[in-house]
């Protein structure tokens, strides 16, 4: 499976012709991330990890492109495509669906806390062909499985880098690349980092920088 990381927390997975595209957010590549896509998963409704118009552009384009995202994030698609009505899809923990060719199974529910006063919006993890993790914007665990390839919110206004380290030791993926990385600069970005894979190695776990547009078999 070919996995091509894009700015924040966009990925877009290929096999066999097929293109699956997770997250494409505001902050991503989205004309160059969906071109091609048979389907798209959306973790949660923020600006981030879904740029609302590039997705309905998408839709409209393909005629065959899916989507699936939690219900309110669909509810709204839907709304705003009654055209593609039928191609968008409620996803919710404990589902597991193909998508693009892909099994996806979903995990969590809630995105992390952000502040007692910002209202707290549902949040799916996304596992593909039982191997690539997406995690959105939470850091859920996927029970029951061993993660191949991790993807790693390393930064947000929810987290912080113990709590990331964490996630990454307790999934014990064999290797993991960063998400979530649009709102540090390098230097923030490297020390970040830095202890995700000093402490991750200790426990098995190979993470790895991506740049944006970078490609890598996983």
């Amino acid at each position: 499976m070919l996995l091509t990381k894009f700015t924040h927390s966009c990925v877009r997975l290929e096999q066999a012709g097929r293109v699956l595209v997770l997250d494409p957010g505001v902050y991503s590549e989205t004309d160059v991330a969906l071109d091609g896509a048979g389907a798209v998963l959306i973790t949660h409704e923020h600006p981030d990890h879904l740029d609302t118009e590039a997705v309905l552009s998408a839709l409209a384009a393909s005629g065959e492109m899916a989507v699936h995202a939690p219900g309110r994030v669909a509810d709204a698609l839907r709304v705003a495509a009654p055209g593609a009505a039928a191609r968008i899809h409620d996803a919710a923990p404990g589902d597991t669906f193909t998508a693009a060719g892909f099994t996806i199974r979903c995990f969590g529910g809630q995105h992390a806390l952000i502040h007692p006063s910002i209202p707290v919006v549902a949040n799916l993890g996304y596992l593909v062909d039982d191997a690539v993790y997406h995690p959105g914007d939470a850091l859920t665990v996927p029970d029951g499985v061993q993660v191949g390839t991790l993807l790693v919110p390393v930064h947000a206004p929810w987290s912080k880098v113990a709590e990331v380290v964490d996630f990454v030791v307790s999934v014990r993926a064999p290797r993991a690349f960063q998400i979530h990385d649009g709102l540090l600069n390098e230097t923030g970005l490297g020390l970040t980092e830095s202890h995700i894979a000093r402490i991750g190695a200790r426990h098995g776990t190979d993470f790895r920088h991506l740049a944006p547009g970078e490609k890598v078999e996983v």
